[in-house]
C-alpha cells in the first residue's frame, strides 16, 4: 500500500503555563486516525525525529513528536558530533520522570481535541533516550502501544532519580516492543534480558528484538545505521501498529 499524501506543522501542546513546541504530521484527508507520539533522542526534534514522524504519518496515523526539552532548552536540535552529544546528555540529566510523563500526556490530550484522530489506543515510539522515556509513557493508560528503541538505563535508574524504571513494568497497560542491539556499549545484552524477564513475570504483551547492531542503528544519519536492522525493525513497527490501534 502506498503511503498516505500527509502535511506536517509546528504546533504548541499546552501543559499548564508551560507551551511545549512540538512537530505534527498527519494525512491531509480522510480519518480519524490513532494517534502516536514520537519521542526524540538527546538530540531534540531533529530531522531524523521529524522524518520518522512523518513517516508513520504516512501509513496512516496522526503523529507528533513533543520537544522534551522545553522546560530546559527551548527549540533545542542538533546533530551528532561529540559536542552534541554532551549537550544532550546535560539536558537528559536535568529531566524527572514525573515532568516528562506529564508532558507526554499533555500531549496526547492534545491529540484527542483533534477531529481526526481517534481517541484511543495511541501509540508511542521512541529512540535512545527517547527509547526509556517510552518505556515510561507505556505506563499511561491511553497508550496502548509502544516500541522502544535502544533506551539505556531502564534497569538501572530513571529520569531525575528513584526506583530504576523497569521496576514500574507492571504498570504498561498495552503491548510493548523493544528493539535493541546485541552489540551496544550503552545497554549491555544482561541488562535487555533482564527487561525481557520482567516483561514476561508480569505478562505484558510483547517482544524484544535483537540485532547484531550497536546503538542508534535506526538512524540514516549515524555512522551507526544497519540498514537490515532498521528495516526489519521498521516492519515490527508497522505491524504493533496496526494490530494494536487498527486491529488490522
Amino acid at each position: 500500500m502506498a503511503d498516505l499524501e500527509i502535511r506536517t506543522n509546528h504546533v504548541t501542546v499546552k501543559n499548564g503555563d508551560l507551551n511545549i513546541a512540538a512537530y505534527l504530521a498527519e494525512p491531509t484527508q480522510g480519518g480519524p486516525y490513532p494517534g502516536v507520539v514520537v519521542i526524540q533522542e538527546i538530540f531534540g526534534v531533529n530531522s531524523h525525529i521529524r522524518d520518522v514522524t512523518d513517516r508513520i504519518a504516512g501509513l496512516g496515523y496522526v503523529a507528533i513528536a513533543p520537544a522534551i526539552y522545553q522546560r530546559l532548552a527551548p527549540g533545542f536540535e542538533v546533530g551528532y558530533t561529540d559536542a552534541d552529544l554532551q549537550l544532550g546528555r546535560k539536558y537528559k540529566e536535568q529531566t524527572t520522570a514525573p515532568e516528562l510523563l506529564s508532558d507526554i500526556q499533555a500531549t496526547i490530550d492534545f491529540l484527542k481535541q483533534r477531529d481526526n484522530v481517534k481517541n484511543a489506543p495511541f501509540g508511542a515510539i521512541g529512540f535512545c533516550f527517547g527509547g526509556h522515556v517510552t518505556y515510561l509513557a507505556a505506563t499511561l493508560p491511553d497508550i496502548g502501544a509502544t516500541a522502544s528503541f535502544y533506551g539505556a538505563g531502564i534497569v538501572t535508574g530513571t529520569p531525575g532519580g528513584g526506583p530504576a524504571t523497569v521496576t514500574r513494568t507492571a504498570e504498561i497497560k498495552g503491548t510493548l516492543y523493544g528493539f535493541f542491539g546485541t552489540e551496544d556499549p550503552l545497554i549491555p545484552n544482561s541488562e535487555v534480558d533482564q527487561i525481557e524477564a520482567e516483561l514476561q513475570k508480569c505478562k505484558i504483551p510483547h517482544r524484544i528484538f535483537r540485532y547484531q547492531a550497536t546503538h542508534g542503528f535506526f538512524c540514516e544519519q549515524r555512522d551507526s545505521y544497519n540498514k537490515d536492522a532498521a528495516e526489519d525493525a521498521w516492519k515490527q513497527v508497522r505491524e504493533l501498529f496496526a494490530l494494536e490501534l487498527t486491529g488490522s
